[in-house]
Formats: structure tokens, sequence, C-alpha cells
């Protein structure tokens, strides 16, 4: 049975003239991928980001960054779209989402297939040469990582190659940005799935959004900082809340192609 919650809400995004949604780490748990913050299971439980992930560890060692990054990389290679990944690309398909701004860099909203999608912490598909701008498919990162002595990627010109995410000491990408506040300005109504909203700057969209009168509905089971002011505040786990949604407005979710 539907809840009144879950009914107010696909009212909501049947008259919003924009919707969009704003994911977070919660959004890509069901998968089998590790939030930030849960003690002893979170991503950064045991270990201290700023030893191995950060632009400076890169450039100073990128034997140390890319032991650790190569482990992430094999933990996220098998991962696959859940059913909240489906559910946002099923509405963007019936032409109820405008797009997905992610702070996720699983690259699993694009298997699932969403379209209209802004990752604003960038994506493991590819990685770059700093040097040349060469940029190389997941696929071919991880061979040559794994044919190296020193477990680096390295670029045809000879320089290791850097994920294409954003490390801890570096900006987000200014385009990324700011197509994510041009969506959250225009939309009616943000969808804030999985996600703390505390870690800045992509914390501050929501209050854009509002700023410019539009709504916020929040799908995620922790507390936020938004939580007051949200319209619609759902606290189930995030596969069957939007699945509910999803019935709710007569839809029904496709399978994602593969990885």
């Amino acid at each position: 049975m539907t809840s009144a919650a879950t009914e107010q809400l696909a009212a909501l995004i049947r008259e919003a003239g924009s919707v969009v949604a704003l994911t977070g780490a919660g959004i890509s748990v069901p998968s089998g991928i590790p939030d930030f913050r849960s003690p002893r299971t979170g991503l950064w439980a045991n270990v201290d980001p700023m030893e191995v992930a950060h632009i400076d560890v890169f450039r100073r060692d990128p034997e140390r960054f890319w032991r650790f990054y190569g482990e992430r990389f094999q933990s996220l290679e098998d991962k696959r779209p859940n059913g909240a990944h489906r559910a946002l690309a099923e509405l963007e398909r019936a032409g109820l989402l405008d797009a997905v701004i992610t702070q996720n860099i699983d690259r699993l909203h694009a298997a699932a297939g969403t379209r209209q999608l802004v990752e604003v912490h960038g994506t493991i598909a590819h990685s770059s040469c700093p040097r040349c701008r060469a940029r190389f498919e997941l696929a071919e990162v991880r061979a040559a990582q794994r044919t190296a002595r020193d477990a680096i990627p390295r670029c045809r010109c000879g320089a290791p190659l850097k994920p294409d995410v954003v490390l801890f000491g570096e900006y987000l990408p200014e385009a990324a940005l700011e197509r994510a506040q041009e969506l959250c300005a225009g939309a009616d109504l943000l969808l804030c799935i999985g996600s703390s909203l505390e870690v800045y700057p992509v914390a501050q969209l929501p209050g854009v959004t509002l700023g410019r009168g539009g709504a916020l509905a929040i799908i995620t089971q922790g507390p936020t900082p938004l939580d007051r002011r949200a319209t619609v505040r759902l606290r189930g786990d995030v596969v069957a809340e939007l699945s509910a949604l999803v019935d709710a407005l007569g839809l029904s979710v496709a399978l994602p192609p593969a990885l």
C-alpha cells in the first residue's frame, strides 16, 4: 500500500514544470558500495583520505595514490545499478525528471540509463593524462595498472594517469557546478536522495531551489539540516521508497543495460 507521503510526492511531480534529482552516497549503498561516514564500513573508516586521496599525494607519490585507488576501482567494477537508480532513469524516460545531479563517482546512474547526468565529483569511468590530456577508459586503466610493476597506470607519453574524479584539495569542475546550479534554480521540485546534504558546495544547491520558490523532497534514512524545510520527507530504504513512487506514478522500471 502506497503511503500518503508517497502519494503527495507523486502529485508534486505531476504538477511540477521541472523536477531535478540530487543524489549522494546513500543511493548506491544497496548496490554494495559503502558510504563515506558509517563507522567500520564507510570508505574512510580505516584510512586517512588526506594520506591517500589528496591531489598532493597523487603528484608527490603516485604509487601510493594508485595502490589505494586501484583497490577502490576494483571494488566498484562489478557493482550494478539498483532499483533506486533505475527508478530515476524511468522518471526521466517518462518525461517527469529533467536531470540527475550526483555526488557519486560510481557511474551507476549512467549504467541505469540516465541521460541528463551532472557528475559534480567526476567519474571513475575514465582517467586522463595531466601532461597531454589524453583520456583512457576504465578497462584500459585497470589493464595498465595490472601490468605495471609499480601499479601506476601511465599514458603513452609516460606520465601517471589521474582518475577523472575530484580529489581532496581540488575544486569541483566549474562547468558541472554551474550546470547543477542552473538546474536547481529552475527546478519547481528538487528530489534530494541518499545525501546528508552536509558536503559543500553541493549542499548549497537545495538552498538555490528554495530561494527561487521551489520545493524540496528529501528521501534518505539519516537526518539532514534541511528536514524541516522539506515539503515531503521519506525516511525508508531508497530502493523501496523510489519503487513505491514509480508505482504511484503508474510507471514500471526497466532493467538497465550491462556495464
